[in-house]
Protein backbone atom coordinates (compact mmCIF):
# COMPACT_ATOMS: atom_id res chain seq x y z
CA UNK A 1 0.00 0.00 0.00
CA UNK A 2 1.17 3.51 -0.88
CA UNK A 3 0.52 6.26 1.67
CA UNK A 4 0.70 9.94 0.76
CA UNK A 5 -0.10 12.98 2.89
CA UNK A 6 -1.95 16.20 2.20
CA UNK A 7 -0.16 18.62 4.52
CA UNK A 8 -2.68 21.12 5.91
CA UNK A 9 -1.42 21.38 9.49
CA UNK A 10 -4.14 20.20 11.88
CA UNK A 11 -6.38 19.30 8.93
CA UNK A 12 -3.78 17.10 7.23
CA UNK A 13 -4.96 13.71 6.00
CA UNK A 14 -3.59 10.61 4.29
CA UNK A 15 -4.26 9.16 0.87
CA UNK A 16 -4.07 5.36 0.82
CA UNK A 17 -3.53 3.69 -2.57
CA UNK A 18 -3.42 -0.05 -3.10
CA UNK A 19 -5.18 -3.31 -3.86
CA UNK A 20 -7.77 -4.81 -1.47
CA UNK A 21 -7.47 -2.00 1.07
CA UNK A 22 -11.24 -2.02 1.51
CA UNK A 23 -10.73 -5.32 3.32
CA UNK A 24 -8.73 -3.57 6.06
CA UNK A 25 -11.28 -2.57 8.72
CA UNK A 26 -8.64 -1.08 11.02
CA UNK A 27 -7.44 1.28 8.30
CA UNK A 28 -10.64 3.30 8.01
CA UNK A 29 -11.92 3.03 11.59
CA UNK A 30 -9.06 5.21 12.81
CA UNK A 31 -10.59 8.14 10.90
CA UNK A 32 -14.14 7.78 12.23
CA UNK A 33 -14.42 9.86 15.39
CA UNK A 34 -17.90 8.89 16.56
CA UNK A 35 -20.13 5.84 16.32
CA UNK A 36 -22.46 7.13 13.61
CA UNK A 37 -21.80 6.56 9.89
CA UNK A 38 -23.77 7.39 6.75
CA UNK A 39 -22.60 5.73 3.54
CA UNK A 40 -23.58 7.56 0.35
CA UNK A 41 -23.31 5.76 -2.97
CA UNK A 42 -25.15 5.39 -6.27
CA UNK A 43 -27.16 2.56 -7.77
CA UNK A 44 -24.28 1.28 -9.90
CA UNK A 45 -21.55 1.26 -7.24
CA UNK A 46 -23.81 0.10 -4.40
CA UNK A 47 -24.53 -3.15 -6.21
CA UNK A 48 -20.78 -3.83 -6.44
CA UNK A 49 -19.20 -2.57 -3.22
CA UNK A 50 -21.79 -1.49 -0.66
CA UNK A 51 -21.83 -4.82 1.21
CA UNK A 52 -18.03 -4.77 1.48
CA UNK A 53 -18.02 -1.25 2.91
CA UNK A 54 -20.94 -2.00 5.24
CA UNK A 55 -18.78 -4.77 6.69
CA UNK A 56 -16.26 -2.15 7.77
CA UNK A 57 -18.87 -0.54 10.01
CA UNK A 58 -20.64 -3.48 11.63
CA UNK A 59 -19.93 -1.98 15.07
CA UNK A 60 -21.43 1.43 14.21
CA UNK A 61 -24.86 2.97 13.87
CA UNK A 62 -24.68 2.81 10.08
CA UNK A 63 -27.19 4.02 7.50
CA UNK A 64 -27.07 4.28 3.72
CA UNK A 65 -28.32 6.61 1.01
CA UNK A 66 -28.32 5.33 -2.57
CA UNK A 67 -28.58 8.09 -5.19
CA UNK A 68 -29.27 7.76 -8.91
CA UNK A 69 -26.16 7.49 -11.08
CA UNK A 70 -25.09 10.37 -13.30
CA UNK A 71 -23.88 13.96 -13.57
CA UNK A 72 -27.42 15.11 -14.33
CA UNK A 73 -28.34 14.38 -10.68
CA UNK A 74 -25.50 16.49 -9.25
CA UNK A 75 -27.82 19.34 -8.25
CA UNK A 76 -28.70 21.28 -5.14
CA UNK A 77 -31.93 19.31 -4.77
CA UNK A 78 -29.93 16.12 -5.29
CA UNK A 79 -28.18 16.41 -1.92
CA UNK A 80 -31.41 16.60 0.09
CA UNK A 81 -31.83 12.81 0.36
CA UNK A 82 -28.49 12.87 2.21
CA UNK A 83 -29.56 15.70 4.52
CA UNK A 84 -32.98 14.12 5.03
CA UNK A 85 -31.45 10.83 6.19
CA UNK A 86 -29.06 12.60 8.55
CA UNK A 87 -31.92 14.50 10.16
CA UNK A 88 -34.35 11.57 10.23
CA UNK A 89 -31.80 9.52 12.16
CA UNK A 90 -30.86 12.52 14.33
CA UNK A 91 -27.19 12.09 13.53
CA UNK A 92 -25.03 14.42 15.59
CA UNK A 93 -21.88 16.43 14.87
CA UNK A 94 -19.68 13.36 15.29
CA UNK A 95 -21.26 11.54 12.36
CA UNK A 96 -18.93 10.57 9.51
CA UNK A 97 -20.19 10.50 5.95
CA UNK A 98 -18.61 7.97 3.57
CA UNK A 99 -18.51 8.86 -0.13
CA UNK A 100 -18.47 5.56 -2.02
CA UNK A 101 -18.36 6.22 -5.74
CA UNK A 102 -16.96 8.49 -8.41
CA UNK A 103 -16.55 12.23 -8.58
CA UNK A 104 -20.26 13.02 -8.50
CA UNK A 105 -20.83 11.06 -5.28
CA UNK A 106 -17.66 12.47 -3.74
CA UNK A 107 -18.60 16.07 -4.53
CA UNK A 108 -22.19 15.69 -3.32
CA UNK A 109 -21.32 13.81 -0.15
CA UNK A 110 -18.55 16.27 0.68
CA UNK A 111 -20.88 19.22 0.20
CA UNK A 112 -23.56 17.61 2.37
CA UNK A 113 -20.90 17.08 5.04
CA UNK A 114 -19.83 20.71 4.72
CA UNK A 115 -23.31 22.10 5.35
CA UNK A 116 -24.88 19.60 7.79
CA UNK A 117 -24.67 21.10 11.30
CA UNK A 118 -22.21 23.60 9.77
CA UNK A 119 -19.70 20.88 9.01
CA UNK A 120 -19.16 17.21 9.85
CA UNK A 121 -16.47 14.71 8.89
CA UNK A 122 -16.41 12.66 5.73
CA UNK A 123 -14.19 10.06 4.09
CA UNK A 124 -13.59 9.57 0.39
CA UNK A 125 -13.64 6.05 -1.08
CA UNK A 126 -13.26 6.84 -4.80
CA UNK A 127 -14.14 4.00 -7.19
CA UNK A 128 -13.31 5.61 -10.55
CA UNK A 129 -9.91 6.55 -11.91
CA UNK A 130 -10.95 10.19 -12.27
CA UNK A 131 -11.99 10.36 -8.64
CA UNK A 132 -8.89 8.52 -7.44
CA UNK A 133 -6.45 10.84 -9.22
CA UNK A 134 -8.28 14.13 -8.82
CA UNK A 135 -11.71 14.88 -7.36
CA UNK A 136 -11.33 12.92 -4.10
CA UNK A 137 -8.24 14.93 -3.12
CA UNK A 138 -8.20 18.60 -2.20
CA UNK A 139 -11.52 19.30 -0.52
CA UNK A 140 -13.49 20.78 -3.41
CA UNK A 141 -17.13 19.81 -2.92
CA UNK A 142 -20.28 21.02 -4.58
CA UNK A 143 -23.06 20.68 -7.12
CA UNK A 144 -23.88 22.02 -10.56
CA UNK A 145 -26.22 24.80 -11.60
CA UNK A 146 -27.94 24.99 -14.99
CA UNK A 147 -25.82 28.06 -15.76
CA UNK A 148 -22.48 26.65 -14.63
CA UNK A 149 -20.68 23.58 -13.36
CA UNK A 150 -19.63 23.36 -9.69
CA UNK A 151 -20.80 26.91 -8.99
CA UNK A 152 -22.38 25.93 -5.67
CA UNK A 153 -20.03 24.38 -3.15
CA UNK A 154 -17.49 24.63 -0.37
CA UNK A 155 -13.91 23.73 0.47
CA UNK A 156 -14.24 20.87 2.94
CA UNK A 157 -11.35 18.43 3.40
CA UNK A 158 -11.92 14.71 4.01
CA UNK A 159 -10.48 12.79 6.94
CA UNK A 160 -8.75 10.40 4.56
CA UNK A 161 -8.93 9.03 1.02
CA UNK A 162 -8.97 5.26 0.35
CA UNK A 163 -8.23 4.48 -3.30
CA UNK A 164 -8.62 0.72 -3.73
CA UNK A 165 -7.31 0.08 -7.24
CA UNK A 166 -9.28 -3.18 -7.45
CA UNK A 167 -12.44 -1.10 -7.94
CA UNK A 168 -11.06 -0.08 -11.34
CA UNK A 169 -11.55 -3.65 -12.55
CA UNK A 170 -15.32 -3.04 -12.73
CA UNK A 171 -14.96 0.36 -14.41
CA UNK A 172 -16.02 0.45 -18.05
CA UNK A 173 -13.51 1.46 -20.70
CA UNK A 174 -15.08 4.85 -21.37
CA UNK A 175 -14.94 5.84 -17.71
CA UNK A 176 -11.35 4.60 -17.46
CA UNK A 177 -10.39 6.84 -20.37
CA UNK A 178 -12.21 9.75 -18.75
CA UNK A 179 -9.96 9.32 -15.72
CA UNK A 180 -6.87 9.24 -17.92
CA UNK A 181 -7.71 12.79 -19.04
CA UNK A 182 -7.01 14.07 -15.54
CA UNK A 183 -3.80 12.00 -15.38
CA UNK A 184 -2.63 13.60 -18.64
CA UNK A 185 -3.42 17.00 -17.13
CA UNK A 186 -0.78 16.55 -14.43
CA UNK A 187 1.83 15.80 -17.09
CA UNK A 188 0.91 18.85 -19.12
CA UNK A 189 0.96 21.33 -16.26
CA UNK A 190 4.35 20.51 -14.81
CA UNK A 191 6.11 17.31 -15.88
CA UNK A 192 7.47 16.56 -19.33
CA UNK A 193 9.04 13.42 -17.85
CA UNK A 194 5.62 12.13 -16.77
CA UNK A 195 4.25 13.01 -20.23
CA UNK A 196 6.92 10.77 -21.78
CA UNK A 197 6.11 8.02 -19.26
CA UNK A 198 2.43 8.23 -20.17
CA UNK A 199 3.25 8.05 -23.87
CA UNK A 200 5.25 4.88 -23.23
CA UNK A 201 2.73 3.28 -20.87
CA UNK A 202 -0.68 4.25 -22.24
CA UNK A 203 -1.37 0.74 -23.52
CA UNK A 204 -0.58 -0.73 -20.10
CA UNK A 205 -2.88 1.79 -18.43
CA UNK A 206 -5.76 0.99 -20.78
CA UNK A 207 -5.16 -2.72 -20.12
CA UNK A 208 -5.42 -1.96 -16.37
CA UNK A 209 -1.93 -3.10 -15.53
CA UNK A 210 -1.84 -2.76 -11.74
CA UNK A 211 1.71 -1.42 -11.49
CA UNK A 212 1.13 1.19 -14.18
CA UNK A 213 -2.15 2.31 -12.64
CA UNK A 214 -0.70 2.56 -9.14
CA UNK A 215 2.20 4.66 -10.40
CA UNK A 216 -0.10 6.99 -12.36
CA UNK A 217 -2.42 7.38 -9.35
CA UNK A 218 0.49 7.96 -6.97
CA UNK A 219 2.10 10.59 -9.24
CA UNK A 220 -1.20 12.40 -9.77
CA UNK A 221 -2.19 12.38 -6.10
CA UNK A 222 1.27 13.50 -4.94
CA UNK A 223 1.22 16.35 -7.45
CA UNK A 224 -2.22 17.47 -6.32
CA UNK A 225 -1.38 17.05 -2.64
CA UNK A 226 1.65 19.31 -3.02
CA UNK A 227 -0.37 21.98 -4.82
CA UNK A 228 -3.26 21.85 -2.33
CA UNK A 229 -0.86 22.09 0.63
CA UNK A 230 0.61 25.26 -0.87
CA UNK A 231 -2.68 26.83 -1.99
CA UNK A 232 -5.73 25.19 -0.43
CA UNK A 233 -8.36 27.77 -1.43
CA UNK A 234 -7.08 28.35 -4.99
CA UNK A 235 -5.79 31.86 -4.37
CA UNK A 236 -2.89 31.29 -6.77
CA UNK A 237 -1.06 28.28 -8.13
CA UNK A 238 -3.80 25.73 -7.42
CA UNK A 239 -5.58 27.23 -10.41
CA UNK A 240 -3.04 25.45 -12.62
CA UNK A 241 -4.93 22.24 -11.85
CA UNK A 242 -7.76 23.71 -13.93
CA UNK A 243 -5.93 23.28 -17.24
CA UNK A 244 -8.64 22.70 -19.84
CA UNK A 245 -11.42 23.06 -17.27
CA UNK A 246 -12.78 26.47 -18.27
CA UNK A 247 -13.27 25.17 -21.81
CA UNK A 248 -14.37 21.77 -20.52
CA UNK A 249 -16.95 23.08 -18.08
CA UNK A 250 -18.43 25.22 -20.87
CA UNK A 251 -18.68 22.09 -23.00
CA UNK A 252 -20.42 20.12 -20.23
CA UNK A 253 -22.88 22.91 -19.52
CA UNK A 254 -23.45 23.73 -23.17
CA UNK A 255 -24.11 20.14 -24.24
CA UNK A 256 -26.15 19.39 -21.13
CA UNK A 257 -24.83 17.57 -18.07
CA UNK A 258 -24.30 13.88 -18.78
CA UNK A 259 -24.05 14.15 -22.56
CA UNK A 260 -20.26 14.37 -22.34
CA UNK A 261 -18.29 12.80 -19.50
CA UNK A 262 -16.27 15.23 -17.40
CA UNK A 263 -12.97 13.67 -18.45
CA UNK A 264 -13.96 13.77 -22.11
CA UNK A 265 -14.82 17.47 -21.86
CA UNK A 266 -11.51 18.16 -20.08
CA UNK A 267 -9.61 16.30 -22.81
CA UNK A 268 -11.16 18.55 -25.46
CA UNK A 269 -10.58 21.57 -23.21
CA UNK A 270 -6.87 20.77 -22.90
CA UNK A 271 -6.57 20.59 -26.69
CA UNK A 272 -8.33 23.96 -26.91
CA UNK A 273 -5.95 25.46 -24.33
CA UNK A 274 -2.99 24.08 -26.29
CA UNK A 275 -4.46 25.43 -29.53
CA UNK A 276 -4.79 28.90 -28.00
CA UNK A 277 -1.21 28.64 -26.71
CA UNK A 278 -0.02 27.88 -30.25
CA UNK A 279 -1.90 30.89 -31.60
CA UNK A 280 0.02 33.07 -29.15
CA UNK A 281 3.35 31.49 -30.08
CA UNK A 282 3.91 30.11 -26.57
CA UNK A 283 4.19 26.53 -27.85
CA UNK A 284 4.68 25.30 -31.40
CA UNK A 285 2.46 23.09 -33.53
CA UNK A 286 4.51 19.88 -33.02
CA UNK A 287 3.87 20.16 -29.25
CA UNK A 288 0.15 20.50 -29.91
CA UNK A 289 0.32 17.38 -32.09
CA UNK A 290 2.07 15.43 -29.32
CA UNK A 291 -0.71 16.41 -26.93
CA UNK A 292 -3.40 15.40 -29.40
CA UNK A 293 -1.69 12.06 -30.05
CA UNK A 294 -1.50 11.22 -26.34
CA UNK A 295 -5.13 12.16 -25.76
CA UNK A 296 -6.21 10.06 -28.73
CA UNK A 297 -4.07 7.17 -27.45
CA UNK A 298 -6.14 7.32 -24.26
CA UNK A 299 -9.29 6.87 -26.40
CA UNK A 300 -10.41 10.40 -25.61
CA UNK A 301 -12.01 12.94 -27.97
CA UNK A 302 -10.14 15.97 -29.26
CA UNK A 303 -13.13 17.61 -30.95
CA UNK A 304 -16.57 18.50 -29.68
CA UNK A 305 -19.24 15.85 -30.16
CA UNK A 306 -22.60 16.84 -31.56
CA UNK A 307 -24.98 15.14 -29.15
CA UNK A 308 -28.72 15.01 -29.76
CA UNK A 309 -28.28 17.86 -32.22
CA UNK A 310 -27.07 20.14 -29.41
CA UNK A 311 -24.46 22.59 -30.68
CA UNK A 312 -22.32 25.23 -28.98
CA UNK A 313 -21.80 28.45 -30.92
CA UNK A 314 -18.86 30.80 -30.37
CA UNK A 315 -21.24 33.24 -28.70
CA UNK A 316 -22.54 30.53 -26.37
CA UNK A 317 -18.99 29.45 -25.54
CA UNK A 318 -18.06 32.99 -24.54
CA UNK A 319 -21.23 33.36 -22.47
CA UNK A 320 -20.55 30.12 -20.59
CA UNK A 321 -16.87 30.90 -20.03
CA UNK A 322 -17.80 34.33 -18.68
CA UNK A 323 -19.68 32.58 -15.87
CA UNK A 324 -16.72 30.39 -14.91
CA UNK A 325 -15.22 30.41 -11.40
CA UNK A 326 -11.91 31.60 -12.87
CA UNK A 327 -13.41 35.01 -13.67
CA UNK A 328 -12.00 37.59 -11.25
CA UNK A 329 -13.15 41.22 -11.29
CA UNK A 330 -14.75 40.60 -14.65
CA UNK A 331 -11.53 39.20 -16.16
CA UNK A 332 -11.34 35.60 -17.36
CA UNK A 333 -8.17 33.75 -16.34
CA UNK A 334 -7.08 30.76 -18.40
CA UNK A 335 -4.47 28.07 -17.80
CA UNK A 336 -2.21 27.95 -20.86
CA UNK A 337 1.03 26.23 -21.86
CA UNK A 338 4.49 27.67 -22.57
CA UNK A 339 6.17 24.28 -23.05
CA UNK A 340 5.36 20.59 -22.81
CA UNK A 341 5.02 20.09 -19.07
CA UNK A 342 4.94 23.80 -18.22
CA UNK A 343 1.82 25.90 -17.64
CA UNK A 344 0.89 29.34 -16.40
CA UNK A 345 -2.15 31.43 -15.45
CA UNK A 346 -2.97 34.18 -17.92
CA UNK A 347 -5.48 37.00 -18.08
CA UNK A 348 -3.48 38.68 -20.86
CA UNK A 349 -4.42 36.44 -23.75
CA UNK A 350 -5.61 38.00 -26.99
CA UNK A 351 -9.41 37.88 -27.10
CA UNK A 352 -9.35 37.68 -30.91
CA UNK A 353 -7.11 34.62 -30.72
CA UNK A 354 -9.47 33.10 -28.16
CA UNK A 355 -12.33 33.62 -30.61
CA UNK A 356 -10.25 31.93 -33.33
CA UNK A 357 -9.81 28.88 -31.10
CA UNK A 358 -13.50 28.83 -30.26
CA UNK A 359 -14.39 29.13 -33.93
CA UNK A 360 -12.12 26.15 -34.71
CA UNK A 361 -13.96 23.98 -32.15
CA UNK A 362 -17.49 25.38 -31.98
CA UNK A 363 -20.22 23.21 -33.48
CA UNK A 364 -22.86 25.86 -34.10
Amino acid sequence: MITLNVDLDERSYPIFIGQDILNDKSLISHYVSGKQVLIVSNETIASLYLDKVLGLFSDYQCETVILPDGEVYKTYDGIFPIIDRLMEKQFDRRVTLIALGGGVIGDMTGYAAAIYRRGVNFIQIPTTLLAQVDSSVGGKTGVNHPLGKNMIGAFHQPQCVLADTNTLNTLDDRQLSAGLAEVIKYALINSQEFFVWLSNNMTALKQRNSEALEYAIEFSCQDKADVVAADEKEAGQRALLNLGHTFGHAIETGLGYGNCLHGEAIAIGMVMAADLSVRHGWIDTPVLQQIIELIKAANLPTQLPITNDVRISVEKFIELMAGDKKVLDGQLHLILLNALGSSFISADFDIDKLKQTLEAFATG
